[in-house]
């Protein structure tokens, strides 16, 4: 038996849309609720959000019916965390503050099996290979690893083509507050200068053959990035979809 079929890799090589939201609770039961929303993927954020690979692992298992497809973002992109975010059922990962070609080969390798990648060989054990009874997962795993970079800083973006050039990258994050910030116009992601930069980066990503992807909280940015031709989007983050639903139900009946 293979490994499952990626469907969400699938989707992006067609060119298909993706509209996502990001889990920021790190509860496997917010991530079932979540995952009755009819989103076409959701991110388990492991960068800002309060999670270990413990809690990664539940919200795989809660979103393990759900059509909604999970996307794991790790905290640092180094081959031990990967490694295990990958054991832990994930098939697509999303690595922040991506900046160079040579680190996004390396990170190409991180998710593959020797010869051609470094990732470790244990997966008979682990939840990956359903402890075992895929039994031709290790031979048929990299095939269904999504491996999406984010491009968040002057830096990244600067070298952003030698990024594109690199085989086994499947899509280009484009992070909108820490490549504002890192601009000098902090908390002003919409700042023109930062919105031209977007959009030039959308540009060449999609001419390069990869998928662009990117995060917008706001009606304004989400439909400017969607009109950049954003492919992978996501329209929001739970934590906040909470907060600022409960403010104003709040506000309303407070008044009365």
């Amino acid at each position: 038996m293979p490994a499952t079929k990626n469907t969400f890799k699938q989707a992006l090589s067609r060119g298909d849309r993706q509209i996502g939201c990001w889990m920021s609770f790190g509860e496997g039961a917010v991530a079932e609720v979540m995952g009755t929303c009819g989103f076409d993927w959701l991110v388990i954020d492991g960068e800002h959000a309060p999670n270990d690979i413990r809690s990664i692992r539940d919200q795989l298992m809660a979103l393990a019916a759900s059509k909604s497809h999970p996307v794991v973002r790790v905290p640092v992109g180094e081959t031990w965390i990967i490694k295990q975010v990958l054991d832990a059922g994930a098939q697509t990962v999303l690595i922040p503050i991506v900046e160079t070609a040579e680190q996004a080969r390396e990170l190409v390798r991180a998710c593959r099996y020797p010869p051609t990648g470094t990732r470790g060989v244990g997966a008979t054990a682990a939840r990956a290979s359903m402890f075992g009874s895929v039994s031709d997962y290790t031979r048929t795993a990299d095939q269904e690893i999504c491996l999406l970079l984010q491009v968040e800083n002057r830096k990244g973006i600067e070298n952003l083509d030698d990024i594109l050039e690199v085989e086994g990258v499947d899509g280009i994050f484009i992070g909108p507050a820490d490549l504002s910030t890192d601009m000098g116009h902090q908390g002003n992601s919409a700042h023109p200068e930062v919105r031209a930069v977007i959009a030039d980066a959308m540009t060449r990503i999609k001419a390069a053959g990869r998928a662009p992807g990117i995060l917008g909280t706001a009606p304004e940015a989400t439909q400017a990035y969607l009109d950049m031709g954003a492919q992978f989007l996501a329209v929001g983050i739970d934590v906040m979809v909470l907060a600022n639903n409960a403010r104003a139900l709040a506000t309303e009946w407070s008044a009365k």
